[in-house]
């Protein structure tokens, strides 16, 4: 309605172009502008001066034989001062962001091993960036920001990586599960040698407290009984404790052991104590 009486609105963020019998004669800024179009101006188009966001995937290799998908994602917007050129010198802003992407990042990448891409990735979006900043700037544009937003190995690649992890990550287990068994069969060893270190200690001082028990006793005998000696005090010693231990036996209601001498000279004692025993029996009766 308003092109009927040669006036238009320019929106904000926006700028318009306008020509005189097809020639460019100036950018209008936001506001209300006239447009005498029968004095043989027109609007030409607009421009926005938002920022744009293209999205470039772009497959390519690296220096180890590795094919990878990197996904680049570019700000760019027109310069307010440079519109004329943004709108006639580019007839497609985005096929050519995308050229220039894909120029740099295929010249980048397969100089790197697959990993250094995944490291060096703000290296490789800084490249982008620059390359992108000397070209547009001369077609009226700006590159605000350049982000390499993703790396996209092949599909078996990833598995292998991700079987490699694990595996290492599991190698990592094993030694530290190994060396807590170490510590822990140490520490029993310690343990155990401590344990029989002790018990070495009791049994050393229970038999050195028999030793001082019978010497006490030997020496107090000799004392009170006069004439005895020291050989017929340990015999009576032994054959109280003989005494005793048949005691115990015949005592405990569960024993089925009999100690007996065993040798071959105390087999002939044997014989002999029974020959004795019946001879003796044998004149009794008679």
């Amino acid at each position: 309605m308003g092109q009927c009486f040669g006036c238009i609105q320019v929106g904000q963020s926006t700028v318009a172009v306008k020509e005189h019998f097809g020639k460019f004669d100036k950018v209008l800024e936001p506001g209300c502008h006239c447009m005498p179009w029968c004095c043989g101006y027109k609007l030409a188009g607009k421009l926005s001066l938002r920022v744009n966001q293209l999205d470039v995937r772009c497959e390519t290799k690296t220096k180890d034989n590795v094919f990878v998908t990197v996904v680049a994602s570019v700000q760019y917007r027109a310069l307010s001062d440079k519109a004329s050129d943004a709108f006639y010198k580019l007839s497609n802003t985005k096929q050519q962001v995308q050229a220039y992407v894909f120029d740099v990042i295929r010249a980048s990448v397969p100089k790197l091993p697959l990993d250094d891409v995944f490291l060096q990735k703000n290296d490789i979006a800084r490249g982008v960036e620059e390359e992108l900043e000397k070209a547009m700037s001369g077609y009226g544009f700006e590159i605000v920001q350049t982000l390499i937003v993703d790396i996209e190995p092949d599909q078996h690649v990833k598995r292998s990586m991700n079987e490699i992890n694990a595996a290492a990550r599991m190698r990592v287990a094993a030694s530290e599960k190994a060396e807590a068994e170490k510590i822990l069969q140490i520490k029993r060893a310690e343990g155990e040698a401590e344990s029989k270190y002790l018990s070495g200690l009791g049994i050393a001082r229970q038999r050195q407290a028999i030793v001082d028990g019978l010497r006490d006793s030997v020496l107090a005998f000799s004392e009170n009984v006069p004439g005895t000696s020291s050989k017929d005090v340990m015999d009576m010693v032994l054959l109280t404790q003989y005494f005793d231990t048949m005691k115990e036996i015949g005592a405990s209601s569960k024993s089925n052991a009999v100690f007996l001498p065993h040798g071959p000279g105390a087999v002939k004692d044997i014989a002999s104590q029974i020959r004795e025993g019946l001879l003796q029996a044998e004149s009794v009766e008679a």
